[in-house]
């Protein structure tokens, strides 16, 4: 199935088998570039978070975990553990300090709900600060629940200024 978007989806079977690395890697150092330019306008890293659904969801975690910045935070919404075998060695040290908030619906039949256990494993056996949160008979989607859970990750995280 091809799903050029952020980067060729080539199945979603078995998760790893083949993947398109070089469309992840581009789209890394696009958001990367995003992340950059915030920096320098004067956003501190530690007020900014990356995240996304399915495969922004994907690409958020790939970005984040090779990251130089320790950012604010990371929000993965019903994605998967790209190129794992070869990810995992490239966790960078800043990236271990960024709180994670990732959340799945057991009920998704597009990404299934264990590869969502498997982000959350991997951040854990590496040290993260992650939450995990499962969304009862929510299929590939968002519910109110999950809105609220990530708003209040993100109100902790980023709390305003005076």
């Amino acid at each position: 199935m091809r799903m050029p978007s952020w980067y060729d989806v080539m199945s979603l079977d078995e998760i790893s088998s083949v993947e398109d690395e070089a469309g992840m890697n581009m789209s890394m150092m696009q958001i990367n570039e995003l992340i950059r330019n915030e920096i320098d306008a004067g956003i501190p890293a530690d007020r900014i978070v990356v995240g996304g659904f399915s495969q922004g969801a994907v690409l958020s975690l790939f970005t984040v975990l090779q990251s130089e910045h320790r950012l604010a935070g990371l929000v993965v919404l019903s994605g998967y553990l790209p190129v794992r075998d070869r990810l995992v060695p490239r966790i960078t040290n800043a990236s271990k300090h960024v709180p994670v908030f990732q959340a799945h619906g057991t009920a998704d039949e597009i990404i299934p709900y264990q590869y969502g256990e498997m982000i959350s494993e991997v951040l854990k056996k590496n040290g993260f600060d992650a939450v995990f949160k499962a969304y009862q008979h929510m299929d590939h989607s968002t519910c109110n629940d999950e809105i609220h859970d990530m708003q209040q990750f993100l109100a902790k995280q980023i709390p305003e200024q005076n």
